[in-house]
């Protein structure tokens, strides 16, 4: 799953690299970025967030007590309660904002942005239905196809930022609405894609009224309570994103390439690891496993703390080198690299406290508990805004950044300690072991990186595309060989473990 999701991040990566050069860190950039970002928070919120979150227990509960015939009734009301939701949802959003704008109702700095919602909304609804199709996949033990979806958006976007809409117009606030459109068809392929290995695996649509049925409402009482709890991160750009745009539209675009560096090692270790743990720990909290269920989490745990430590310290101290190769080209300038890595180094910060965030809430889900994560982000949430803004006006977008380490960290501490309230202790003491001798191996890592691109900088500096190579990817090398060699040296079980399972993987 992680091999299909670095495939989906790295295409990800290209397309921000082809839409830095297309549009740079702008207002236009920064306009586009927020439209995408609205259909794509009710994606995470209905369809990957807490929808699935609130769905996979279930359906791998139905699963274990009744059968595959319950098994995929379940599914057959959830979809058909989505799309009936999220049509509705869709209709309401587009024809208000068709009579506000026809309406002259609001100014030039906005009416971009609302005419690309307008365009881009009705993504949300097949979104939501590839993220259901990929929970219901992943509840069957199929965890490569599903986590291929991205790669699909990215294979459909990249093509028309390269060829189509250049051509699209004259000015690029003309050539941007090729891109919304891209985004449209992209998610329709997403959702198909998958349907053959439903099939294949037994599903067949039947639909199955939500009107007073059982199942939907059971899910609809686990979901209210989970959307802040599963989706955190996304509701903090969001909702930040719609203060900076107040501000400046060109914070809201330099954080957005920081958010997505920032989203790879994110996306690739933290989301994929709480993807698998959920079904696999419904599972044994239906099997009535607790024993089972505390020492998976407590390696998941391990895992994604021991990977993520090191990327996060390669963010912070590598941040404008790599904002510099993949994004410093075209309308991106020296000065834009210079905003977006403010905001990565205090992103880079808060990757281990996000990616542990993830797989905890992923437990309270697991449980049966989706309002404990709510009420915890929801505080959580509300600090984050008011941290914003007192930074946005000094900071900018490092304040952002640095607004969302704080409140991340309080996350992690208020959802660990909730977790051993619920289920006793964790064997966390383990854990803090493993913390420590992490510590240990990243002062040794981190050492070599800054040394290396001291040297590097001063020696060869960054003058052409293949010395910006070496500038990331020599010190990043040399880290990671020093970290494992460091780990080794400190006999950590992780180490072996890891090996052990990649040695596994075919």
């Amino acid at each position: 799953m992680a091999g299909a999701t670095l495939l989906s991040r790295v295409l990800g990566m290209l397309r921000e690299m082809l839409y830095a050069r297309f549009m740079g860190d702008g207002p236009i950039a920064g306009a586009f970025g927020f439209a995408f970002s609205i259909p794509n928070l009710f994606r995470r919120l209905l369809g990957e967030g807490a929808l699935t979150a609130a769905f996979v227990p279930i359906f791998k509960e139905k699963e274990a007590r009744e059968g595959e015939s319950a098994m995929w009734h379940v599914a057959n009301a959830v979809l058909s309660g989505l799309v009936l939701v999220s049509l509705a949802i869709v209709f309401l959003v587009v024809g208000g904002l068709t009579l506000v704008l026809s309406g002259g109702l609001v100014d030039d700095k906005f009416r971009l942005v609302l005419e690309l919602v307008r365009i881009i909304f009705p993504y949300m609804m097949t979104a939501c239905l590839a993220a259901v199709f990929m929970g219901m996949l992943n509840s069957r033990g199929h965890f490569f196809l599903p986590a291929l979806g991205a790669v699909i958006l990215n294979l459909v976007i990249i093509p028309v930022v390269l060829f189509v809409a250049p051509r699209w117009g004259v000015r690029l606030d003309e050539q941007i609405f090729a891109l919304a459109y891209a985004v449209v068809i992209a998610g329709v392929f997403q959702a198909m894609f998958m349907v053959p290995k439903l099939r294949q695996i037994g599903f067949r649509f039947a639909w199955v009224s939500p009107v007073g049925n059982p199942v939907l409402r059971q899910v609809w009482n686990r979901m209210i309570p989970g959307l802040l709890g599963v989706a955190a991160f996304q509701l903090n750009v969001f909702l930040t994103g719609v203060i900076a745009g107040m501000v400046d539209f060109q914070i809201y675009a330099s954080y957005s390439y920081a958010v997505r560096l920032f989203e790879l090692p994110q996306g690739l270790f933290g989301v994929s690891l709480a993807t698998f743990l959920l079904p696999t720990l419904s599972g044994l909290v239906a099997q009535g496993n607790m024993p089972g269920f505390k020492s998976t989490l407590t390696q998941g745990l391990g895992y994604v703390i021991f990977i993520n430590a090191l990327m996060a310290g390669l963010l912070m101290l590598l941040a404008e080198p790599m904002v510099r190769l993949l994004f410093e080209r075209g309308k991106f300038t020296d000065e834009s690299t210079a905003r977006a890595a403010g905001a990565l180094f205090w992103l880079g910060l808060s990757l281990v406290p996000y990616s542990v965030n993830s797989i905890l809430t992923r437990a309270f889900f697991a449980l049966g508990d989706t309002r404990t994560p709510m009420r915890l982000s929801a505080l959580c949430l509300g600090l984050n805004l008011g941290i914003v803004m007192l930074l946005i006006d000094g900071h900018r977008q490092a304040g952002l950044a640095m607004a969302n380490c704080a409140t991340a960290l309080l996350n992690t501490v208020l959802l660990t300690v909730w977790l051993r309230r619920t289920t006793g202790p964790l064997g966390l003491g383990k854990l803090a072991k493993l913390a420590a001798q992490i510590c240990v191996a990243l002062v040794v890592g981190l050492s070599v990186c800054w040394f290396a691109h001291r040297w590097w900088d001063q020696r060869i500096g960054h003058g052409d595309v293949y010395r910006r190579i070496g500038e990331v990817f020599v010190p990043m090398i040399l880290t990671g060989g020093a970290y494992l060699l460091a780990g080794h040296f400190l006999k950590m079980s992780i180490s072996s473990e890891m090996l052990r399972l990649l040695s596994r993987v075919k």
